[in-house]
């Protein structure tokens, strides 16, 4: 199943991506379970679903895409998770995965815009496969670790690269106003199914940027879980941001920035696919 969260008419609202529509589930659950991170921390996507016949149906041309979970307790990036983007960033070796977060305010949905800030011209691309927490857990084991998820998106991490190397904290290049894009839904386990072939690729006004398959992560989804719910409990809802594979913008001679009017696009076999165009902040 694929899950979104949108606006129709206006109004948010969330539901099930049925071919070329949506089933407004929130329209009709909005008492029980007012957006999709609810209905994911009850353990309630079936049930949901099941109401699908009292909804209204939209087609997805009426609707205004959001982040598939607007309102995430925290999002959690993997840094330097491909092999060839950390040879290509010169950074070294290390035993664990790095981590930094995203404020759930960076954030923008499925064909919006994103934003290039005015303090700078040096906003990167990011392609990545994202994971959404259904089942919270501290000490999460790596076993267990696929029991925890709710499902799968794609994610387009816009980085400004300047702020980014301020220091060497990630945190202010990683949270701009609407650089990070995630959608356009959330796809059920059952219906990624294997992970390790399906294929990601980042095309930037059609010329494919970047270019792997979700097996060539250095740290695996188990890991990732089992090292996030050690410092921190991971909650319904939680967005783990699982790595970029080389081919980055700031990487190539010369750089390759997004400018305004380009459209970059993230897609992952059997996930979905993501676009964007780029603009500038007024």
């Amino acid at each position: 199943m694929k899950f979104a969260s949108f606006k129709i008419n206006g109004a948010s609202s969330w539901g099930l991506v049925d071919g070329n529509d949506v089933i407004d589930l929130g329209a009709v659950l909005r008492d029980r379970f007012p957006d999709l991170k609810s209905a994911i921390a009850a353990a309630a996507l079936a049930e949901a679903a099941e109401s699908a016949g009292k909804a209204a149906r939209h087609p997805l041309s009426a609707i205004a895409w959001l982040p598939v979970i607007p309102n995430p307790d925290k999002i959690l990036c993997i840094g330097l998770n491909y092999e060839n983007h950390r040879k290509e960033t010169g950074r070294t070796e290390v035993e664990n995965p790095t981590v930094f977060g995203r404020f759930a305010n960076s954030q923008t949905g499925h064909l919006t815009d994103i934003i290039r800030p005015k303090v700078s011209t040096d906003l990167d691309y990011e392609g990545e496969l994202a994971l959404i927490i259904g089942k919270p857990g501290r000490y999460i084991s790596k076993k267990d670790s696929w029991s925890h998820i709710a499902g799968y998106a794609c994610y387009n991490e816009g980085s400004v690269r300047n702020y980014q190397r301020h220091t060497h904290q990630f945190t202010p290049g990683k949270n701009f106003p609407n650089t990070g894009a995630f959608g356009p839904w959330m796809v059920t386990p059952d219906e990624a199914g294997d992970l390790g072939p399906l294929r990601l690729q980042t095309r930037l006004n059609g010329e494919v940027v970047q270019d792997t398959t979700i097996a060539e992560m250095i740290f695996d989804i188990p890991r990732q879980i089992e090292y996030c719910s050690e410092f921190t409990r991971l909650e319904p809802g939680d967005v783990i941001v699982t790595g970029t594979p080389g081919g980055v913008g700031s990487r190539r001679t010369p750089p390759l920035w997004m400018k305004p009017g380009d459209v970059v696009e993230v897609q992952i076999d059997r996930i979905g696919l993501l676009r964007n165009t780029i603009a500038d902040e007024k």
